[in-house]
């Protein structure tokens, strides 16, 4: 049986709006589509591992409302164990989000239940990890509970014996490597995009910013270039992985779900390399689509789609 991932990070509601070339003020704009599904980094990520047949466990928080109860039942279809989710007064996070005509977006995001997120220790019980072999932290920056105990909840994911995977976000509070940095020397791969990487190191050049990282401890190294593909490094120099050229729809969501496809692949055998191409076409599936998950494919119809570009 493939080895499970437990996923931690934030579940969200999510309203799509597209296309949305300008916001006008006092003013009404007819657009395509008012579409609503859910996000968040835990999720997203946690879905497309479940959709890619590998056993995903999520922890996180979400609203005892109804948006929450239609956020889990969508995770629970594919596979997802939501047990450990907890679940708040406060309302489900919900996050706007305006797509452009060329992919691009803008976020409107409302916290809700994520402020009150992980306000107490996770506890490593055998249930939590049972059938784990990885333990990912989604975009820690978005859980304000978590921020601060970052490093000491990755050190004792690691000794519960788990690998460690991480993918930063963005950080909006600009407290950047205060925040992640105490996470590094126990992580194992670490996920982040190219202005990711430029706030947490000052490095313009991401292959400069790779270096940075691994001298800080993390094994493995990949950094998300959008449209130009993927950098990874395992040990000496990077190596450029190359994007599949689709059509771009809603960028919403693409980096959890490349991150979500490099570890389902990883439990399927695949080499770091190998991975790296499958979590770019996995990628490239959740961009022609409107919304982060509704593009993409099982396994082995992801490896076909791979073998007919």
């Amino acid at each position: 049986m493939t080895s499970g991932i437990l996923c931690c990070g934030n579940l969200v509601r999510d309203i799509a709006v597209s296309p949305v070339s300008e916001t006008l003020w006092d003013r009404t704009t007819w657009v395509d589509s008012i579409e609503e599904g859910f996000g968040g980094n835990g999720a997203n990520t946690s879905y497309a591992i479940a959709k890619l047949g590998v056993p995903a466990r999520l922890i996180g928080m979400i609203g005892a409302d109804d948006a929450g109860n239609r956020v889990l039942s969508t995770l629970q279809s594919v596979g997802v164990d939501t047990a450990f989710v907890q679940r708040s007064e406060l309302p489900t996070p919900t996050t706007v989000v305006l797509v452009k005509p060329d992919g691009a977006r803008a976020l409107l995001h409302r916290l809700g239940a994520s402020r009150e997120a992980f306000a107490e220790p996770i506890q490593w019980t055998a249930d939590l990890t049972r059938g784990c072999r990885w333990f990912h932290l989604g975009n820690v920056f978005a859980l304000p509970q978590l921020r601060p105990r970052a490093g000491e909840i990755v050190a004792q994911a690691r000794n519960a014996g788990l690998c460690v995977s991480l993918d930063t976000g963005w950080d909006t509070q600009g407290e950047w490597m205060n925040v992640l940095g105490p996470c590094l020397q126990n992580t194992d791969l670490l996920f982040v995009n190219e202005d990711e990487a430029r706030e947490l190191t000052g490095f313009r050049d991401a292959r400069d910013s790779v270096q940075t990282f691994r001298a800080l401890g993390v094994t493995t190294v990949v950094v998300k270039l959008g449209a130009a593909g993927c950098l990874i490094c395992t040990g000496g120099d990077a190596d450029a992985v190359p994007a599949f050229r689709v059509p771009i729809v809603d960028t919403t969501g693409a980096g959890d779900c490349f991150a979500g496809g490099f570890l389902a692949a990883l439990q399927h055998g695949l080499s770091f390399l190998e991975a790296a191409r499958f979590a770019n076409a996995v990628g490239a599936l959740s961009v022609q689509k409107l919304g982060g998950t509704p593009g993409l494919l099982n396994f082995e119809e992801t490896l076909q789609w791979i073998a007919a570009q």
